[in-house]
C-alpha cells in the first residue's frame, strides 16, 4: 500500500486491525463519503460551477458515467429547492384511494417520501397511526407543521428510522421512481409486519383532456420524465393489485403554474429557460378557449395503486 495516498492512509486508519469490526467501520465511512461527494458534486451543479464532464474527470468517470451515477439523485433532491411551488401546484388524492391504498385491518402506515404531507393528512384523518419519512428537511418542517398528529422523521426508503417488523403498511406517492429500489426492497420488507401491504400511487394527468395534452408538450418539451406507474414490485412482495381512480383536482392558474414549477425536470432547468416556460404556460392559461378568463380550473387527474404483500 502506498502511504502518500491520502486515500489510502484514511481507509488503512478507519479499518485499523481489520476483523468484521474493521469492516464494519470501513463500510460506514464509505458510506458518510460517499454521500458528501454526493453533496459536493450537488453544490458544483446547482451553482453552475462545474459541468459533467469536469465532475466526471474529478471522480475518475466518463462524463456519461457522471451523469448516470448522480444527475437522478440531484432532481429527486431538487423539491425542496420549490417547496412552496409543490405545496401550492401540487395535487392532493381522491378520498376513494386509502381503502385501497392500506388494508381494513392495518392500524399503523409508514409513508416514504412524504414531502409536504400532501397523502399524510388523509392517512391520519383516517384513524390510522402515521410514520411519515422524509429525507429533505425544508419539506419535512413544511410536513411536520401542516400535519401535526404525524410521527414526522428523517430519513430514506434506503435507511428506514423503524425497527423490524413495525408497521402493517407502507404507503408511497409520487416516489418510488426515486428510490434506489435493490436497497429499498429489502429495507422496506424489513419494517413490514408478516402480511403487510406496500402500495405505489402516482397521480397522472389526464391527457385525453385537450388543454391538458398541450400543457404537458409545454411542459416536456425541454426533458421528459419517464415513470413507470404500474411497476411490478420484486420478491419478497406478492402479486400486484391495480386500481385507478379518474377525478379532477379543483385549482386556479396560479396552482398550474405552480404545479409546472414544481416538477425536478423544470427545477433544473437554467434560470432563463425555466422562466419563458413559465412564461408560455401562463400564456396558454390566459388564450385557451377553454382557460381564458377562468379564475377556477378543474385539473383531470388519473390516481394509479398499485398494492402489494409481503410473502
Amino acid at each position: 500500500m502506498d502511504d502518500n495516498d491520502p486515500g489510502r492512509r484514511v481507509a488503512r486508519d478507519v479499518a485499523g486491525t481489520g476483523g468484521l469490526d474493521g469492516l464494519q467501520r470501513l463500510s460506514a465511512a464509505i458510506e458518510a463519503l460517499e454521500e458528501r461527494r454526493t453533496d459536493l458534486v450537488e453544490e458544483l451543479r446547482r451553482g453552475r460551477q462545474a459541468t459533467w464532464e469536469e465532475i466526471g474527470r474529478a471522480c475518475g468517470l466518463t462524463r456519461q458515467g457522471a451523469t448516470r451515477r448522480w444527475a437522478d439523485r440531484l432532481r429527486a433532491r431538487s423539491f425542496g429547492l420549490a417547496v412552496d411551488s409543490y405545496q401550492h401546484g401540487r395535487p392532493g388524492y381522491p378520498q376513494a384511494l386509502i381503502g385501497s391504498a392500506v388494508p381494513r385491518e392495518a392500524r399503523r402506515v409508514l409513508e416514504l417520501g412524504a414531502g409536504t404531507g400532501k397523502l399524510t393528512r388523509m392517512l391520519v384523518d383516517a384513524g390510522l397511526d402515521v410514520v411519515a419519512v422524509e429525507p429533505d428537511p425544508g419539506m419535512r418542517d413544511r410536513l411536520a407543521a401542516a400535519v401535526p398528529k404525524a410521527a414526522v422523521r428523517a430519513g430514506t426508503a434506503e435507511r428506514i428510522p423503524l425497527p423490524d417488523a413495525s408497521v402493517d403498511a407502507v404507503v408511497v406517492a409520487q416516489a418510488w421512481h426515486w428510490f434506489d429500489q435493490a436497497a429499498a426492497v429489502p429495507e422496506i420488507a424489513r419494517v413490514l409486519a408478516p402480511g403487510g401491504t406496500l402500495a405505489l400511487v402516482w397521480n397522472v394527468r389526464d391527457e385525453t383532456e385537450p388543454w391538458a395534452a398541450e400543457l404537458g408538450a409545454l411542459m416536456h418539451r425541454s426533458a421528459r420524465q419517464r415513470i413507470d406507474t404500474a411497476p411490478v414490485p420484486p420478491a419478497p412482495f406478492g402479486p400486484p393489485e391495480r386500481l385507478e381512480i379518474r377525478w379532477e383536482h379543483p385549482t386556479t392558474p396560479a396552482g398550474i403554474v405552480d404545479l409546472v414549477a414544481s416538477r425536478s425536470y423544470v427545477i433544473a432547468l437554467p434560470e432563463a429557460e425555466r422562466a419563458r416556460l413559465l412564461a408560455e404556460v401562463e400564456q396558454l392559461l390566459t388564450t385557451h378557449p377553454a382557460l381564458a378568463g377562468r379564475d377556477g380550473i378543474a385539473m383531470p387527474y388519473l390516481t394509479r395503486c398499485t398494492r402489494v404483500r409481503l410473502g
